[in-house]
């Protein structure tokens, strides 16, 4: 009888400033659509006490719920274990992911923080769209394009 060994998971690391709102909706999809053997976490440069309620609330409306998801901060050990990193927008250039990880793809999102729930979906369902995308790449060529 042979023994396998699981290979780990390949993280896909989403970051943003304070890791309320757009790296946190990121996740939700990402771990809702991820292949086999891929798992979407979450992190910011200066995080904060909680995610942002309208956030949660438009990614309940979609079946998601990462109400009870806390705002984490990027660590080196996080960012050395990643398969791959993406920076979701920066509403803060000093604390700018992309100043910390060199060659980073930056989405360039709109931050939902403050904004009302309609704009709120906007953002969602752009996000959405873009972890689709990085999924379907990871499906078709084990490469990740984003």
């Amino acid at each position: 009888m042979k023994f396998f060994k699981k290979e780990p998971e390949k993280t896909i690391l989403f970051v943003c400033v304070e890791n309320a709102g757009r790296s946190q909706i990121a996740e939700g999809f990402f771990n809702k659509y991820a292949p086999e053997g891929y798992k979407g976490i979450s992190g910011g440069t200066k995080p904060v006490s909680q995610i942002n309620p309208v956030a949660a609330e438009a990614m309940k409306e979609v079946g998601i719920d990462i109400s009870n998801q806390k705002s984490k901060d990027i660590s080196e050990e996080t960012m050395r274990n990643s398969y791959k990193t993406v920076n979701m927008g920066c509403m803060d250039n000093e604390s700018c992911p992309t100043l910390f990880l060199p060659n980073v793809p930056d989405w360039n999102l709109e931050d939902p923080k403050g904004k009302p729930v309609e704009k709120v979906r906007e953002i969602r369902d752009e996000i959405e769209q873009r972890v689709k995308e990085l999924v379907a790449g990871i499906k078709t060529s084990k490469e990740i394009n984003v």
